[in-house]
């Protein structure tokens, strides 16, 4: 029984999270400009880059970006959600949307060191300054994705890994987010038809009016 509460705590953990998004969509305001809901709002965060550097909330406000999140080791979705960031980015470049901004989070600081980041996204030829990798402290990036993002992530005991995805689960979404930084729509990073509505979401919010 003691090894089966881990699990339990992470599924009741990932359908509180999924509860909370689905909330915030039925009662998300609704944009005058473009019907796209605002679901949230990106908090304040503290984080360093792929190049050691700072990054923070600020210094992507004012812009639209997408974000996911994966970490270097994943042996299952992770690759995957990579490999279709890396179709967005050539996509955003030509339809010549070069102001929008990609950020993966690691959802395992304590082995994605910015060394470790920065060799992840050559692999999968992330344009610098472009794309952008986010690690730091365990716990801050935890609350972000769970509190802010309002997204799920855990950790598992090694014999819980019989799926083969790793130790740690995590959400495949990508999150659209305004240069408000709200988010304005959650989308399937493996599925090629919601990751199109993200790019359709995209140029409709590019007629926003700015505020």
């Amino acid at each position: 029984m003691r090894r089966l509460l881990p699990t339990a705590l992470i599924v009741c953990g990932a359908l509180l999270v999924s509860a909370a998004t689905w909330t915030l969509f039925r009662h998300g305001v609704v944009s005058t400009d473009t019907g796209l809901p605002v679901l949230g709002q990106v908090p304040e965060f503290s984080l360093i880059d792929s190049d050691g550097r700072p990054l923070s909330q600020a210094q992507l406000a004012g812009g639209v970006w997408i974000a996911d999140f994966i970490f270097t080791r994943c042996p299952g979705v992770c690759p995957a959600l990579s490999a279709q960031m890396a179709k967005l980015q050539h996509a955003l470049a030509r339809e010549g949307s070069n102001s929008v901004r990609l950020v993966s989070f690691s959802v395992d600081p304590a082995n994605d060191t910015p060394e470790t980041l920065r060799a992840y996204a050559q692999r999968f030829g992330a344009e610098p300054g472009r794309w952008l990798f986010a690690t730091g402290e365990r716990d801050r990036l935890h609350a972000l994705i769970g509190q802010g993002f309002h997204l799920a992530v855990a950790e598992r005991a090694p014999g819980e890994n019989t799926d083969g995805e790793g130790l740690i689960t995590h959400s495949d979404r990508f999150v659209l987010i305004d240069r408000n930084l709200q988010i304005r729509g959650y989308y399937h990073g493996t599925e090629q038809e919601s990751v199109q509505k993200l790019l359709q979401d995209l140029k409709e919010l590019g007629k926003e009016k700015r505020s």
